[in-house]
């Protein structure tokens, strides 16, 4: 009987890191779907002819445009992983 007991003790340990994974990959993805409203609004105002780009088109901030996209792109890349395993 007590090693009926060990294995649903272990399903309840793992319940609880997969509730706190959940917790976090929600997390996430409100942050992805912030990060995305911005990005959207931004495209809308530059063909608008809002947001002048040109601005945008020395080195500096095409680097720093960059690597926002790349990171924002891993984040979304982890948060995918944690629910594939969910």
């Amino acid at each position: 009987m007590e090693s009926n007991s060990f294995i649903q003790g272990d399903q309840g340990i793992l319940s609880d890191r997969l509730d706190k994974l959940c917790r976090l990959a929600v997390a996430i993805g409100g942050f992805l779907i912030m990060m995305g409203m911005i990005l959207l609004g931004g495209v809308v105002l530059t063909l608008l002819n809002v947001i002048d780009v040109t601005a945008f088109m020395n080195e500096t901030y095409s680097g720093l445009f960059m690597i926002a996209l790349l990171s924002i792109g891993i984040i979304n890349l982890v948060a995918g992983l944690i629910l594939s395993r969910r």
